[in-house]
């Protein structure tokens, strides 16, 4: 079995330390879904504005550029790992810039997944361009696909429709970056903010489901997923991001930050409020994590 580096009490959010390829590789588990931050390989020396700052984007040599076959292996290998642990039904979302999403969407096509959008994510509050020879950087991609052409998807639309004014939600979502109420455990340099993660996760699973993520960084996946009463597997490298998001676990079992941020997350319309939010999920498998100790 496999040691975890954290696991909450009721063994909704675990944390496994290692390389996704080889983590997976030693444990067989189908998940519903999966979602993957994998590096955008832009980290080139650029500079950026944040908080007020001019800022270097190098985020770490993970992030280094490198050429289109390295990084079209690199995809390849993680994908098909991925692949081989989710169920038949499940789906993948996979977030990128147009520095490594079109390599991420061929290796998709090699492997037989059915791609079933390219969500938009137009950023609300970007920062701006600094050198004002280019347009302002203001969006993310973040493909979803399943694994099967043939076999059906879930798909919570009369949910996404609710939350859009009772509207067709379309593939274009406006919602801001990182806030820094998001940031209270430290900093990563390419954390997602809950709001996108908390509309995937309900678009794609239904309450009580697993949920992937290979590339955890600071578990924003997980975090999400619990606000959301579904299970979390998260598998990081780097023992600072660990620590990180395990002080972001331990944060929400407070009840007050926990409620503060479903608030949040229900007045920027991205959540309904529901008593299912709160319910302790007495399912026996939620006891019988497969891969540990």
């Amino acid at each position: 079995m496999i040691p975890s580096f954290y696991k909450s009490t009721n063994n909704d959010f675990t944390l496994i330390k290692g390389d996704c390829v080889e983590t997976l590789s030693k444990f067989k588990f189908g998940f519903d879904m999966v979602f993957a931050d994998p590096p955008y390989f832009l980290s080139s020396g650029g500079i950026s504005y944040q908080s007020g700052k001019v800022v270097c984007v190098d985020k770490g040599d993970w992030d280094k550029p490198t050429t289109p076959e390295a990084m079209d292996a690199f995809n390849l290998r993680w994908l098909t790992s991925v692949r081989e642990h989710m169920k038949e039904n499940a789906t993948i979302w996979i977030s990128g810039t147009h520095h490594n999403i079109f390599s991420v969407q061929q290796q998709l096509l090699k492997l037989g997944f059915k791609i079933l959008n390219v969500i938009t994510w137009a950023k609300t509050n970007p920062p701006p361009n600094i050198s004002c020879r280019y347009f302002t950087y203001s969006t993310e991609f973040i493909i979803w696909a399943r694994k099967s052409p043939k076999v059906p998807h879930y798909f919570n639309y009369d949910l996404m429709k609710e939350l859009n004014d009772d509207k067709q939600m379309t593939d274009v979502w406006r919602l801001p970056a990182i806030a820094p109420w998001e940031k209270s455990c430290g900093k990563h340099p390419t954390q997602k903010p809950l709001g996108v993660l908390a509309r995937l996760i309900q678009a794609s699973t239904k309450p009580g489901a697993w949920i992937l993520d290979p590339f955890s960084g600071s578990a924003t996946t997980g975090i999400a997923a619990n606000l959301l009463n579904r299970r979390y597997l998260g598998l990081e490298i780097e023992d600072d991001f660990l620590a990180m998001s395990k002080a972001r676990r331990e944060e929400i079992e407070h009840h007050n930050i926990r409620c503060n941020y479903l608030e949040r997350l229900r007045k920027a319309k991205i959540i309904l409020p529901s008593d299912e939010l709160f319910a302790v999920d007495e399912d026996d498998s939620f006891y019988g994590v497969p891969w540990l100790d």
